[in-house]
């Protein structure tokens, strides 16, 4: 069943870690989905390649480029800024705190978009992503 087929909550009203937790699965399966058809199929490899797309780091390095690029809308920057000021229990193990609100504030965009059922902005975003790492 879709998100969308089902009666729903306002997305004003969902909790913010809530949708960054919708944002990192939609994150996860569409760059699993990007590097399989790559080519790469070594479970390592796998890996070791998707972490330069779903870490607080690499997440964080392409909302920042977002950002700078002036690409997001005024409501999407509103989003990204509840994202960033959403106050987690989880300490980042990785990464210092800054890093960690900014990816977490990426996933909330990509959750804000796909709860809102704007799946053609959410697929633009993600082959930005792609584009942005597959670069750098």
């Amino acid at each position: 069943m879709e998100i969308n087929q089902v009666s729903r909550t306002r997305v004003q009203d969902i909790n913010v870690l809530a949708l960054a937790y919708l944002g990192d699965a939609v994150i996860e399966l569409h760059v699993r989905e990007h590097l399989l058809l790559s080519g790469l199929v070594k479970p390592n490899g796998l890996h070791q390649e998707a972490i330069r797309y779903v870490s607080a780091r690499g997440q964080a390095d392409f909302l920042h480029h977002l950002m700078e690029q002036e690409f997001l809308t005024e409501e999407e920057l509103s989003v990204v800024r509840r994202g960033r000021n959403a106050k987690s229990a989880t300490v980042p193990k990785n990464t210092d705190v800054q890093t960690y609100r900014y990816g977490t504030a990426f996933e909330t965009l990509i959750g804000h978009l796909y709860y809102e059922g704007y799946e053609d902005r959410v697929e633009d975003l993600l082959k930005r992503l792609m584009v942005f790492h597959s670069s750098n």
